[in-house]
């Protein structure tokens, strides 16, 4: 039976990467001084760098859902043409994408009991999620059943490692991930706080260095540590508009663990909205986050 992967656009794909699956995203919202927009719209391209720009300028950000009345229409439309869903979402942990989606979706499935609706949750954000449905997708092309792939998914979304740090401490202090003294401590002190994506979906902070240099290498460190024959590997790097920093951080990882393939895209404006410019994060396969 024919079959369709929806995700949503936490996920950070890049446009061919879309284009080649044949992936359905579900676009999230954010609001710029009060003015909605949508994270994603197929084949229109978001001024991304211009969006850190007015993140750095103070423009107010705020975010929400996705459209559910847009959400309903896709999926109806994928239903009426025939084809089963298998939904893989965004961290519940961050945000109520997932579980708004799964609520619609089991209504769904009443209406159209000839099809087959399936929610996974990811427990990922951003380049961790992406990857994570670029090896469904993967697995998907070379003929695996839906349910083949919705098991996989379960199988794999715990190596799935998240390892990113932020540029600016005072991002995660507006998004309430930590304290207010801690913020402008870090802040005049140049401490650059070490996160992870723990396995239900949550931020955790690991460790905080002094520098950017420092976090940088940081990241690699802890991927060297668990990743799984990294050299041959497809491994993910998103980022709040700091593409020299990203430079470096490749580098560093080809040197030490002599990865050639990168997939690299900017966090998109729902999830950089709370981590600020500058934020660098890194996914890779591991033996467990």
């Amino acid at each position: 039976m024919a079959y369709r992967i929806v995700t949503d656009s936490a996920s950070n794909l890049r446009e061919e990467m879309i284009d080649e699956f044949g992936l359905e995203v579900l676009p999230l919202t954010f609001m710029v001084d009060g003015v909605e927009h949508r994270s994603y719209l197929k084949g229109e391209k978001t001024d991304l760098k211009q969006f850190y720009t007015m993140m750095r300028e103070g423009k107010t950000i705020t975010t929400s859902l996705p459209n559910m009345q847009e959400t309903e229409q896709t999926l109806r439309g994928i239903l009426d043409n025939g084809d089963d869903v298998l939904y893989l979402g965004f961290s519940s942990a961050l945000s109520g994408t997932y579980e708004a989606t799964e609520l619609l979706m089991k209504q769904l499935a009443s209406e159209y009991p000839q099809r087959t609706l399936r929610a996974e949750e990811t427990f990922a954000a951003s380049g961790g999620q992406g990857m994570l449905v670029y090896l469904a997708c993967k697995k998907a092309a070379s003929g695996a059943t839906l349910d083949e792939v919705g098991d996989f998914v379960v199988q794999t979304r715990d190596r799935i490692c998240h390892w990113f740090t932020v540029d600016d401490l005072m991002f995660l202090f507006r998004g309430g991930r930590v304290g207010r003294t801690s913020a402008w401590a870090g802040t005049m002190l140049n401490i650059k706080p070490v996160l992870h994506v723990d396995s239900k979906g949550a931020l955790i902070p690991m460790e905080k260095v002094r520098g950017r240099k420092k976090s940088i290498k940081a990241l690699v460190d802890r991927m060297e540590k668990t990743a799984i024959d990294p050299a041959s590997q497809t491994v993910f790097i998103t980022h709040g508009d700091c593409l020299e920093d990203v430079e470096s951080l490749k580098s560093e990882i080809s040197e030490r663990l002599g990865v050639t393939d990168f997939v690299v895209n900017y966090v998109d404006p729902v999830i950089g909205a709370h981590s600020g410019p500058g934020t660098l994060a890194l996914f890779f396969i591991g033996n467990e986050k």
